[in-house]
């Protein structure tokens, strides 16, 4: 489903999940339906940070998918990977071989080298305490050129190759390459293609409050060198600093230093 605009598509999902819609001609097994708009008035990205997109320029969208068809057991992180493995595919066949890396930022954000070219947010739905559907949201950066915001690093596919993408076309694209991330998750694919995963790299850890969408204005110690060990299936981050000691961190305790 297409709307102009709206002022989130996983809010406006969550809106007609309450209200019993459905999208019949849009359910491919586990995807129940989408929303894609041509621009958000109140766009999210992970914690409450906003996303900067240009009317009409942009794919912007949220799928929900029907977990109680997901039939297999998968560890609690999986879905994440799928997602992140499915948009990764897409992008990269929009790539010329010779290509600067398109790299997966853990938890879920795609870059082009040091540039942030799309960000994914995955929220649940409960239904009595279990996980019935699972909304993925996407920013991907496709036709926009310029950025108003303060937001550091922001780029767009045109703005790689120079090229305009028609969205309709890059939307179906996704859909196909999810419905296969989602029947055999790539977690050994999303792993060789972690953002800075060879050698040492600078990172900070942060101080998160209690509060869900709110971080600490200060880092806890400083910056330190890590290399990145392993992805758990919870989702947990594992670096290696450079005194051998292992740390591991949840979502938003710790962050790169760009």
């Amino acid at each position: 489903m297409k709307v102009e605009s709206t002022h989130s598509t996983n809010t406006l999902i969550k809106e007609m999940v309450a209200r019993g819609e459905t999208f019949p001609d849009e359910a491919r097994w586990i995807i129940s339906g989408y929303v894609r708009a041509g621009y958000q008035t109140a766009g999210r990205g992970q914690t409450g940070n906003g996303w900067e997109s240009e009317a009409g320029k942009n794919l912007l969208c949220s799928i929900l998918l029907d977990i109680s068809q997901w039939h297999l057991t998968f560890a609690p992180f999986t879905l994440n990977v799928a997602v992140c493995v499915a948009l990764h595919r897409m992008v990269s066949r929009q790539l010329s071989a010779d290509s600067e890396p398109l790299t997966i930022k853990w938890p879920n954000d795609l870059y082009w080298g040091d540039k942030k070219l799309a960000g994914i947010l995955i929220e649940n739905l409960l239904d009595c305490h279990e996980v019935k559907y699972s909304i993925a949201g996407i920013g991907l950066n496709v036709n926009q050129t310029e950025w108003k915001s303060d937001a550091p690093n922001p780029i767009s596919l045109k703005q790689i190759t120079g090229c305009d993408y028609d969205l309709d076309g890059l939307m179906n694209e996704l859909l196909d390459e999810l419905d296969k991330a989602l029947t055999e998750p790539a977690w050994e694919y999303y792993k060789a293609r972690l953002y800075r995963k060879d050698g040492y790299w600078p990172f900070v850890e942060r101080e998160v409050s209690t509060a869900p969408t709110m971080n600490a204005d200060h880092d806890t110690e400083g910056v330190f060198m890590a290399h990145i060990e392993e992805v758990l299936p919870t989702g947990e981050f594992v670096v290696k600093d450079q005194k051998g000691e292992i740390r591991t961190y949840h979502f938003k305790q710790i962050r790169y230093v760009l």
